[in-house]
């Protein structure tokens, strides 16, 4: 037994050395990297309910080893014997029956805790998106920011040629509010590990239209729509560029002020091409071509 449990380990260390996983990946057990605080919330959750099924699962599997090791039929056994009953045995009963209830209770309260702390709202969050989703497009509105040169509301659409730049900052609380113009879409960033439906219309949405995240890591991430809606829904992409606060709040001040060349507010792309910050200020995101999906053809008011 002794010998067997050192190639036991010995195998062990060698499959994890060979995955060339460090010591977070493997505690994440598959479960992918996210950008929000809420990410890692869920992430742990998934963390340690791996750990507590290992942990049943070895147990398990020894009791398996040990009854099939130590209680086989012996060669001069007698034929007529019976072995050892247990069907009457109450402790053991009990035993089969609490310790699993007392692990799914354990499992839910740890889930509903972490689901009530993933969809918690801040009664006054630091940045208020309104989300339109629309056949095949998206809109973002900031309607908490200054107003742009024109008096209107700082806005981000996409066209055929590219899919809309949502700007957030990192390391505030977002608050997103979804609705639709026309179908069921779904809002989804992978990265957040979250994704939501977008409702036509409010009064029967049976689920809250709006949700809270709060990014903790700069960069580019693609959103899509994870509803089937139409024939461009595939083509249905935005990005996320999550700035660092002092170039959110540069960028916002962009959009306000009119670009010379065009005579109009600063769009999205023009006012991250203004700031030069580097690959995180690029000003296009993923485009759609070869795709033609018209985008111009609706608006997200009509």
């Amino acid at each position: 037994m002794k010998r067997v449990g050192k190639v036991a380990a010995l195998a062990g260390l060698v499959a994890l050395l060979a995955t060339g996983c460090s010591g977070d990946e493997v505690l994440r057990f598959g479960w992918p990297v996210g950008v929000t605080e809420q990410a890692d919330k869920m992430r742990w959750l998934w963390t340690w309910s791996v750990i507590a099924a290992l942990v049943v699962g070895v147990i398990v599997w020894g009791l398996i080893f040990w009854a099939s090791a130590f209680h086989r039929k012996k060669k001069n056994a007698d034929p007529t014997e019976l072995p050892r009953q247990f069907q009457y045995n109450v402790p053991l009963e009990l035993f089969c029956v609490v310790v699993p209830l007392v692990m799914v209770c354990v499992l839910f309260f740890f889930t509903a805790t972490t689901e009530n702390q993933v969809l918690a709202k801040k009664p006054n969050p630091d940045v208020t998106i309104n989300v339109t989703a629309f056949q095949w497009n998206w809109e973002f509105d900031y309607p908490n920011e200054p107003k742009d040169a024109t008096g209107q509301m700082i806005r981000t659409v996409g066209n055929s040629g590219e899919i809309p730049l949502l700007v957030l900052p990192t390391g505030k609380t977002i608050q997103y509010n979804l609705r639709s113009t026309d179908v069921i879409h779904s809002f989804w960033v992978p990265e957040f590990h979250f994704k939501r439906d977008v409702f036509p219309y409010p009064e029967r949405n049976n689920q809250d239209s709006s949700f809270q995240n709060t990014i903790d890591k700069e960069g580019s991430f693609v959103g899509r729509c994870a509803e089937l809606c139409g024939t461009y829904h595939s083509m249905m992409n935005f990005e996320v560029r999550a700035l660092p606060d002092n170039l959110y709040k540069q960028y916002i001040q962009l959009r306000t002020q009119v670009n010379p060349a065009t005579g109009l507010p600063n769009t999205a792309a023009e006012a991250l091409a203004a700031m030069n910050c580097g690959q995180l200020c690029t000003p296009h995101a993923v485009t759609t071509q070869p795709f033609n999906t018209d985008r111009t053809a609706r608006t997200a008011s009509g």
